[in-house]
């Protein structure tokens, strides 16, 4: 220890500051954790920013393996009480792969009246890069849906809404925006969507319904069939993986969006990835806890849709009761996230990567 007095003040005048540092971390750590641990019961996924959920000692012993069976267990018997509301085809064709492909949705007609009218309008929207792509989307609100009727006349339709909730195990609303993916439009590093991942570890839903064609090298949505069912290999590389995933894991990963390899498909006894080169008016439903991602292509492409969204707190038994999905405000959820995310950016709570871009058409860049 020195002893010039001029150190010995200074080192007496920082003990202080050190300690009270040390009591507000521990005091804010002590906050955190009874949240923290009651995020096993909700739908948080994020192994980096929850130290229980990322816990290697905790997922050896089992712990995102309960949750996967729980979550899993849990739309099983929801899926019971929704059936009913969806054909028997598309329930059997969704058990078995993961995936609804339900081609000439609309009679063609209907669909060339809705897409002349969606391609005329200018309308508000966001975009995000990622890698080489822009995505766009417009958020479908009930504005919207007033000067287009034939798109809440789509969005209503019985067929429609019950495929909904039984891929999304919920009546509770999903998200709509009209979404359009512009390829090869930027320079960047590679894209995320590439690879292929399971959104998140319990059962959810997207959905897209194609207002322009998709051709081989226009990006398209590949799906591996089979992907979003529990089986025992399934649920030994989830529990392999949760115990290592914050020593090897990538940033998606550790966040709860596990990548998966071509070569681990083999030993998950999965098959190839199924691209969904499809026709305009083809609506694709699928769970995205099965592994699924972007296809690659070469040069500028463009590619509209109509694109759903819904995960919902999975340690529920019920189907709805979801004040979320009374109707007024329904309708408004897409438009209000946007801007109660843009409120949290402002406190530097929450990053918005969703940024303005102005009135557009949304085939045109």
């Amino acid at each position: 220890m020195s002893s010039d007095p001029a150190v010995l003040f200074r080192e007496r005048r920082q003990r202080p500051a050190l300690s009270t540092r040390k009591t507000l971390d521990w005091l804010k750590a002590a906050v955190r954790a009874p949240f923290q641990a009651l995020a096993v019961f909700t739908g948080a996924k994020s192994f980096a920013d929850n130290p229980i959920l990322g816990s290697p000692y905790l997922n050896r012993l089992g712990l995102h393996a309960w949750r996967l069976q729980a979550a899993h267990g849990l739309a099983q018997w929801r899926r019971r009480w929704l059936a009913s509301r969806a054909p028997y085809d598309h329930r059997r064709a969704f058990d078995r792969d993961g995936f609804v492909v339900a081609g000439d949705f609309l009679p063609a007609a209907e669909f060339e009246a809705l897409r002349s009218q969606l391609f005329a309008m200018a309308l508000d929207c966001r975009e995000q890069q990622q890698g080489d792509t822009i995505t766009r989307r417009v958020p479908i609100g009930p504005e919207l849906r007033r000067q287009v009727p034939a798109l809440d006349s789509l969005l209503e339709g019985p067929v429609w809404k019950g495929l909904m909730a039984y891929v999304a195990s919920t009546r509770s609303e999903p998200l709509y925006y009209i979404q359009t993916i512009f390829g090869g439009f930027a320079d960047g590093p590679p894209d995320p969507q590439l690879e292929l991942h399971s959104d998140t570890f319990h059962p959810s839903l997207k959905a897209w319904f194609f207002l322009t064609d998709v051709a081989e090298h226009d990006r398209p949505l590949t799906y591996v069939a089979g992907s979003h069912r529990l089986t025992p290999e399934r649920l030994e590389w989830e529990r392999e993986r949760s115990a290592s995933i914050m020593e090897t894991g990538d940033r998606l990963s550790q966040r709860g969006s596990f990548r998966v390899s071509a070569d681990e498909l083999g030993q998950l006894s999965l098959p190839a990835p199924t691209r969904f080169c499809v026709p305009a008016n083809t609506l694709v439903v699928a769970d995205t806890c099965g592994f699924h991602a972007r296809g690659d292509a070469v040069g500028q492409t463009v590619r509209v849709e109509i694109w759903a969204y819904a995960r919902r707190t999975p340690f529920l038994p019920w189907t709805g009761f979801d004040l979320l999905s009374w109707r007024p405000v329904a309708q408004r959820r897409a438009e209000w996230l946007a801007r109660i995310v843009d409120w949290l950016d402002r406190r530097g709570v929450m990053k918005q990567h969703w940024v303005a871009a102005g009135r557009k058409r949304p085939q045109v860049r």
